[in-house]
């Protein structure tokens, strides 16, 4: 056994060169012992590698690698693998060769992806021999997902598609839903969604998809769908709906369309819908095609969300009612607090009777607070597209009142057609075009505040050049009133485009005017446009944050969040984390941990932890940060971590922060109830003291209020979702929604674009002729465990004690002596009594006892009856999954967290055309005995629509004479 390495260095030195491969040989095998000996001849080695003549040069390579390797300069060592060739083995099962092979890949990714941005960019034969042998290993393995991973993290499209078609290739039997090649699919297209960072590679990945898919022999159209919605591609919409229209897959098509309607922006819908109208090859008067474009008009959506909250609605008034009775009215701040509270409690459900049976107390409103009443019967009705302008027609301008109501009114009729703004914007244009004519105006002025912001809201994510312009001509005309309006909506609008004019036109501006609420307003717009650009923002996003302009620095830093929302872009987080500790402005201190929330959405776990040192910090604006970005990153996830998080931002000494923290925890508990989350009751009772403490600051009581309504939202029936469930993309209302409500800080009234981010919380079933019919849907757990929180009861009102008579001293002693002297007389006539002392108290006792017996026999029972259950730990708390489900009503409440036990019951009439996959939302049925008759829910639309229908056709028969 050697104990030295110097005789085999020493070989190193003569001139035979096989005696010098024999040392070598000798050295490679002892290497791992001797290394640190080896090293002092290190450059020996090097130069016996670097000398051309010495066929064995290879072998000096890899064992200087391994003295590398040794010394811990892996850079070195993996530069001299790579030399070794065929001498550097990747089968073997050593410690030096995974870790040079794991060292190799690394570097081969960051190579690999500067050619794909570069392609004259070189790599090393060697080095992509090792990743494709290493590749190829993981195939042979049948470690496709592992090598998927490593292929798309590489921009190595090629392999993805090889390893895909092989796939398929090997399928016998006809391709479905549980397919290798179908879940790799769905695989490839989460990583592009979520790991992927360069815009262009995601797209070629995406298109590269779709081209697989649809070669083959019966495609996933639903995989297709979240594709469509990931490129924002309407004539890819356009081709497969036609493929779907003349292979009559109907129900497949109205399911695709439903799902587009959720999830995809207005732009894409629009042009979707008029590239089949104008389609010369199908014919779009027949049946399908206008049941279809009727779908993707959002129509029948928006009727059947309403629909589900206005039947389901299980607002608890005594809250509202006691919150009102508690502040004065007379105090804009509260008056206005009340009034967002009971527009999000009553969001959707149309039910207004708060606002109609407190005239008197509604009447107390004035000025901006009239506009934000107004405005609140807009997210009351939100998605009463048929009665909307009908039931807002009594504030519209064109009735004498208030300019602050007719604005708010305007801006109502706007949150009503949120994203289906179709049909009102042509008349919510004209008031745009008649009050900037009327500029000079106060009363237009305000008129043109409300305009502005509905022709953002109703055309949010349209595109639409020609709004574009005529809202820049109102921000043109200078004014911090209506310009304010202007800017945001001009963002709205342009959602998500990256248009590059606009940005130059807008920041242009935001440097010429001096009106900071412009300036503001522009920098959230510029924000907007960058919204999912990721990589493509980053030029405005650097030029914005480096701006001397503090207000415009706070849009960088929404661009920064919007741009790079829900990928956890580790390069944004340290850019917003530096920002948050050195920045000279607070308001851009305080957005940019806000921002946090919007950049980790998926990974909302690691919030609390990332933000935990900033919640200490001196800067009251950074804490409230912190609390608002748990809130968004965590709402409607019931976190345990993140509540833990917030309780002590509740109790914090400013103001403000406390406000942060009380929204914040309404969002996370939205839709949450004692058994998910034990601590909402306390939570609940801690809002309504706050409240009630006549000491406590106006602000912290305003969040509290907020919070009061955001936690029971749309009757109870709706939550914060910023995925969407069904195509598994951002909801990019629910971000824009949030992001503008953030800007409440500063103007009260964007409080209603929290509206936005509202989800209903339900499975609706529907024909494909659109009508719900009436069955049941199995629920896998006990009953009571998604409930609805209990309603607050009504506090008994006391009845007023009788003041106690007066009593003198003297009166005291006189009484003493009288009973002193009649226990004398008594001791002299001592008589036994009966064995019935106290009967009543005896009685009273023994029917407690049997009682008791009753309520033992009677638990014991339920605990016998109770059906077998498997126990398993979801977010810290325990839930059963009950082997006997209960079954719920078609229509009916289904929280995110249900619907992992809600199935379809076997060989029932209505089942799903597609596989349920835990998803809630809109479900196109497949009526398997479709000549029965069946019961429906009438929708709301159905319920309101007066117009008799049209008689059957008939003809009229000549009586005989």
């Amino acid at each position: 056994m050697l104990t030295t390495a110097a005789p085999c260095l020493a070989l190193l030195r003569e001139d035979d060169p096989e005696v010098k491969r024999y040392a070598l040989t000798s050295l490679n095998e002892v290497v791992d012992q001797f290394w640190a000996e080896i090293a002092n001849e290190i450059s020996q080695i090097e130069e016996l590698y670097e000398d051309e003549s010495f066929k064995d040069r290879q072998l000096a390579a890899l064992l200087a690698s391994k003295v590398y390797y040794n010394l811990g300069d892996y850079d070195s060592s993996v530069k001299y693998s790579l030399s070794a060739g065929s001498s550097f083995n990747i089968d073997e099962k050593s410690e030096f060769v995974e870790t040079i092979v794991s060292k190799c890949i690394d570097l081969y990714i960051e190579i690999s992806q500067s050619k794909f941005l570069d392609p004259e960019v070189v790599i090393d034969s060697q080095l992509e021999s090792i990743f494709e042998m290493m590749l190829q290993k993981c195939v042979q393995e049948k470690e496709l997902k592992l090598a998927l991973g490593i292929s798309l993290e590489s921009y190595r499209l090629d392999i993805v598609e090889k390893i895909i078609h092989s796939q398929i290739s090997e399928l016998t039997q006809e391709d479905t839903d549980d397919s290798e090649a179908s879940q790799l699919i769905n695989y490839v297209l989460t990583c592009a969604t979520t790991v992927v960072k360069n815009i262009a590679f995601k797209v070629k990945v995406l298109n590269s998809i779709v081209l697989i898919l649809r070669n083959l022999p019966n495609p996933d159209y639903f995989i297709i769908t979240k594709i469509i919605v990931q490129l924002n591609d309407h004539n890819l919409a356009h081709q497969v709906f036609v493929k779907l229209l003349s292979t009559e897959n109907y129900p497949i098509a109205y399911q695709a369309a439903f799902d587009l309607v959720s999830s995809a922006s207005q732009e894409l819908l629009i042009k979707t819908t008029q590239l089949l109208t104008n389609d010369s090859s199908i014919d779009a008067s027949s049946k399908p095609i206008a049941k279809l474009l009727k779908v993707l008009s959002g129509v029948p959506t928006c009727d059947l969300d309403i629909t589900f909250l206005y039947q389901n609605n299980n607002t608890d008034k005594g809250i509202l009612d006691k919150t009102k009775a508690t502040l004065d009215a007379r105090n804009s701040l509260f008056h206005s607090a009340v009034t967002f509270s009971n527009a999000f409690l009553h969001a959707g459900t149309t039910d207004d009777s708060f606002f109609r049976n407190n005239l008197e107390w509604l009447g107390k409103a004035t000025n901006w607070s009239k506009f934000s009443a107004s405005a609140a019967f807009g997210v009351i009705h939100k998605g009463n597209l048929l009665q909307g302008r009908t039931l807002l027609q009594p504030y519209l301008p064109e009735n004498n009142g208030s300019p602050y109501t007719k604005s708010g009114s305007l801006f109502g009729l706007g949150l009503i057609y949120a994203g289906h703004g179709k049909e009102v914007l042509d008349y919510l244009r004209g008031h745009l075009l008649s009050g900037t004519n009327n500029a000079d105006n106060s009363d237009f002025d305000v008129l043109l505040h409300g305009a502005a912001l509905a022709v953002g809201v109703a055309g949010m994510g349209s595109n639409d050049e020609e709004v574009y312009e005529e809202l820049k001509t109102v921000l043109y005309t200078d004014s911090a009133v209506s310009g304010q309006a202007a800017a945001l909506s001009m963002g709205l609008v342009m959602l998500g485009s990256g248009n590059q004019q606009a940005i130059d036109d807008m920041l242009h501006y935001a440097e010429e005017t001096q009106h900071e609420t412009i300036i503001r307003g522009l920098a959230v717009s510029i924000a907007l446009l960058c919204y999912a650009k990721e990589d493509a923002a980053e030029p405005v996003i650097a030029k914005l944050l480096v701006h001397q302009n503090a207000l415009l620095r706070y849009g960088g830093v929404f661009a920064l969040a919007l741009a790079y929302c829900g990928t956890s872009n580790n390069s944004a987080i340290q850019r917003l984390l530096h920002i948050a500790v050195s920045d000279s402005s607070d308001n851009v201190r305080r957005v940019s941990v806000i921002a946090l929330g919007f950049i980790l959405l998926r990974e909302y776990t690691t919030v609390t932890t990332l933000v935990e040192l900033l919640a200490e910090s001196h800067n009251p604006h950074v804490r409230y940060g912190t609390a608002m970005a748990v809130g968004i990153a965590c709402a409607g996830r019931g976190l345990n971590s993140a509540i833990e998080f917030l309780e002590p931002l509740t109790k914090d000494p400013v103001d403000f922060v406390r406000q942060g923290a009380f929204v914040a925890l309404s969002m996370i508990l939205i839709q949450q109830n004692e058994k998910t989350c034990p601590k909402v009751k306390q939570i609940r009772e801690k809002l309504a003291k706050v409240i009630d403490t006549r000491m406590e600051e106006s602000l912290a009581k305003f969040g509290a209020v907020l919070a009061q309504g955001i936690i029971d939202a749309g009757g109870r029936n709706v939550t914060i979702q910023l995925e969407n469930s069904q195509t598994g993309t951002l909801n990019l209302k629910s971000v824009v929604g949030l992001a503008v409500f953030v800007q409440s800080w500063y103007w009260f009234p964007f409080s209603h674009f929290l509206s936005l981010s509202f989800t209903p919380t339900s499975i609706i079933g529907v024909r494909d002729d659109f009508k719900v019919p009436k069955f049941k849907i199995n629920c896998h757990t006990s009953e009571d465990l998604f409930s609805y929180p209990p309603k607050v009861e009504e506090a008994k009102t006391k009845q007023t004690d009788k003041l106690a008579t007066a009593i003198l001293s003297t009166t005291v002693r006189a009484k003493a002596r009288a009973k002193k002297r009649q226990e004398k007389e008594s001791d002299a006539m001592d008589i036994d009594k009966p064995d019935e002392e106290f009967p009543a108290v005896k009685e009273e006792t023994k029917d407690n006892e049997e009682t008791n017996k009753k309520l033992e026999t009677t638990t014991s029972n339920v605990e016998t009856e109770q059906p077998t259950t498997e126990e398993f730990t979801n977010n810290s708390t325990k839930t059963n999954f009950v082997s006997t489900p209960y079954q719920i009503d078609n229509m009916s409440r289904v929280v995110p967290a249900q619907l992992k036990y809600i199935s379809f019951i076997k060989d029932e009439r209505y089942q799903p055309v597609r596989k349920f996959r835990g998803t809630g939302g809109i479900v196109v049925l497949h009526d398997s005995r479709p000549d029965e008759p069946a019961d429906t829910i009438k929708t709301v639309r159905q319920l309101t629509n007066k117009n008799a229908p049209l008689p059957a056709p008939f003809t009229l028969e000549e009586e005989d004479e």
